[in-house]
């Protein structure tokens, strides 16, 4: 009897959704760099005399309450929640190796200090740091970037300097350490590259969690101020009308939902890739 090696079926299930999923998020990117390429329209192009129009030929996602064509501001909408989105992450991260990689190698009065200010700012929801970030800065792109950045890189801090200090402790750091090379050198060499690797496959997936939590603080009106076009705050718009024009709520969600879906499969093909298990 044969039996089929799990890893192999793991592999050919994985990799048509890795295709869709970048297939996808190449479009979302498409979408932010040139949206000018996909419609013809600008999001705040209104006609009333179409209010509240269902999906049709003429307007793919329908219309607003405004008669704005909802797939024309879920296009541009891709703008501000990417660039969200990745630069919340890129922000966090860079916060993140600063602390971490502090944490790691500054011995135990560093790492003392830095861990137990990781410890009471995780004891604080990440969500509920970026609310008072808002509150504190106000409404807008560059607050959000902010705000999602600090809510979540303490998160991260800790995952690197847990990394650095498996790393630190390594035979291969102990072997080079018994040769005789630098401090300086151990850590350019070994521990920065080693313990980087994984922050990879964190920022990947991080950029889905920083699309979320800058949508739900647009849902909350505490975002991109309308009439921008943004996903959580077109979310947020189409609430009053969700009985009667579906559509309003349905496609920035699923921009939403894809996106974070499509960043987490990926995220998951290079945990695998960096893992060794893939081929």
């Amino acid at each position: 009897m044969t039996i089929a090696n799990p890893v192999t079926g793991s592999r050919r299930a994985l990799r048509p959704a890795v295709v869709l999923a970048a297939a996808y998020l190449a479009l979302m990117f498409a979408w932010a760099v040139a949206p000018g390429v996909f419609t013809s329209g600008t999001p705040y192009d209104t006609d009333i005399e179409t209010p509240l129009k269902p999906p049709s030929l003429e307007h793919w996602f329908g219309t607003d309450a405004s008669g704005r064509d909802i797939y024309t501001r879920v296009v541009f909408g891709a703008q501000s929640s990417l660039a969200i989105g990745v630069g919340a992450t890129a922000l966090a991260l860079i916060v993140a190796i600063a602390l971490g990689f502090a944490a790691g190698l500054g011995g135990r009065f560093a790492d003392g200090v830095i861990s137990r200010f990781l410890e009471v700012v995780l004891s604080i929801p990440g969500l509920l740091i970026a609310l008072l970030f808002i509150a504190v800065l106000g409404p807008g792109v560059a607050t959000q970037i902010l705000a999602v950045a600090i809510g979540s890189a303490v998160g991260y801090a800790r995952m690197v300097r847990g990394q650095v200090i498996a790393v630190k402790d390594s035979g291969y750091v102990h072997a080079a350490t018994a040769l005789g090379h630098s401090r300086r050198r151990i850590i350019t060499a070994h521990v920065f590259p080693n313990a980087m690797r994984p922050l990879v496959v964190l920022g990947t997936m991080g950029i889905g969690q920083s699309i979320i939590w800058a949508s739900s603080l647009s849902f909350l009106g505490l975002g991109v101020a309308p009439p921008a076009p943004e996903w959580g705050a077109m979310l947020n718009a189409g609430r009053d009308f969700v009985s009667t024009a579906w559509w309003l709520e349905l496609f920035p969600g699923l921009a939403i939902i894809g996106c974070t879906l499509a960043v987490t499969v990926v995220g998951r093909y290079l945990q695998q890739r960096l893992e060794g298990r893939l081929e």
